[in-house]
């Protein structure tokens, strides 16, 4: 699902993002709801931000990167924790791209998230390429686990925030 932000945009830089786990529902400018087998999922855009909200069985579990006045946790390169049952990965980068190439990605990233059913992209005015987007899939292989995926666009620093998450129950050893 594609979507023209009615709003300005509040996060103006990659280094502004900051990364919070467990964090309740902040004001969104544009949610998808979905069900991928017994997980709940919520996609949430707030600003050139995301949270994720997931719930099944298992537990829950809130990701939030955004422009958080006060918080000291910066976006991390990669995050490994156990909440609950769960097992919780997210990694970053930040991407420095020409502005030919910058615009070329930027297309790319919204006609594959705008296309997909489990996909949410937010475009902000002014800027073809000012978006934030999100996909979310269950794992193939693995049901218990679900993966995002988050881009944050900054056209005017060429610069593209790329985050992976993983949650999902602990698999146990195979003897």
């Amino acid at each position: 699902m594609l979507t023209t932000l009615q709003t300005t945009y509040t996060d103006t830089r990659a280094t502004d993002l900051a990364w919070a786990l467990g964090r309740e529902p902040l004001p969104a400018l544009s949610v998808l709801d979905l069900e991928l087998g017994d997980a709940k999922v919520q996609l949430r855009l707030l600003g050139a931000s995301h949270q994720v909200l997931l719930d099944q069985e298992e537990g829950t579990c809130s990701e939030t990167v955004a422009c958080m006045p006060g918080s000291s946790t910066p976006l991390p390169l990669g995050v490994a924790k156990r909440v609950g049952d769960w097992e919780y990965e997210f990694a970053a980068r930040v991407e420095t791209l020409s502005r030919g190439s910058f615009a070329g990605r930027a297309q790319e990233l919204l006609a594959l998230v705008s296309d997909h059913p489990n996909g949410l992209a937010g475009v902000f005015p002014g800027s073809p390429h000012a978006f934030t987007a999100m996909l979310v899939q269950r794992h193939p292989d693995n049901p218990a686990q679900v993966h995002w995926r988050t881009w944050h666009a900054y056209p005017q620093e060429g610069q593209l925030v790329a985050t992976r998450t993983r949650v999902g129950v602990r698999q146990p050893a195979v003897v």
